[in-house]
């Protein structure tokens, strides 16, 4: 996953992290996320309303920010006023991610954060780019949280494993297929050397056929001389 560049904590001020937490991903809506409002904005300019969708998309889109650290996701939203809202990893209990159709054109969507004991959706990350991968990072910092171990890249060992399970039964096939190739090789050598054997015995047979298919003949011609000699 291409890692967006991170936001400095020291100049984001609506941004209070503990002493050891560290942002591990930060990001906003994708610049593609505007052409709805542009659709439906530049039609209606020459009425003053179109200015006001695409200026208000805009606005909302660089004032939106979304932040996942080691302990927590954070959002940010607001124009003219701030919304700052946190959910700890510990609390998260459900993600999924979704695409319309430009999203799927575009490659951004949403990521939808549901928490242990709330009603619906919590937290959503509107219009991010890759949200499939942004969704398996924070699962993987969920399963980190609830004690699973993890590597630095934040995998836990679960996935490790499951990893090198793929990787294995890649390898049996290959060795599967390679076997299968060895033997069908190997018949196919043995029916020729068969065939080769089987020759030279057709071949006498034909012989001892023709030879004895000629002494009926010489018999005869035997048979005839007698004959003149009696008369």
């Amino acid at each position: 996953m291409s890692e967006p560049p991170t936001i400095d904590p020291e100049t984001a001020d609506w941004l209070t992290l503990d002493e050891d937490e560290e942002i591990v991903w930060s990001g906003k809506p994708h610049e593609s996320s505007l052409i709805p409002a542009l659709v439906v904005g530049i039609p209606l300019a020459l009425v003053l309303i179109g200015l006001f969708v695409i200026a208000g998309t805009y606005l909302q889109r660089e004032n939106t920010q979304y932040v996942v650290t080691t302990d927590g996701l954070y959002k940010k939203t607001g124009i003219l006023s701030r919304d700052v809202q946190r959910i700890d990893f510990g609390k998260v209990q459900n993600t999924s991610y979704s695409q319309g159709f430009f999203g799927s054109q575009f490659g951004y969507g949403n990521v939808d954060i549901s928490t242990a004991g709330g009603s619906g959706i919590e937290m959503q990350f509107r219009s991010v780019p890759e949200p499939r991968e942004v969704q398996e990072r924070i699962n993987k910092r969920v399963k980190g949280s609830r004690g699973e171990p993890t590597t630095e890249s934040g995998e836990t060992t679960r996935d490790v494993l499951d990893e090198i399970l793929v990787e294995l039964r890649a390898i049996r096939s290959t060795v599967e297929a390679q076997r299968e190739t060895t033997g069908n090789t190997s018949a196919t050598t043995s029916n020729t050397g068969n065939a080769a054997d089987e020759r030279p015995t057709g071949e006498g047979s034909t012989g001892h056929s023709e030879f004895a298919s000629s002494n009926p003949r010489a018999e005869n011609a035997t048979a005839d001389e007698e004959s003149a000699d009696e008369r």
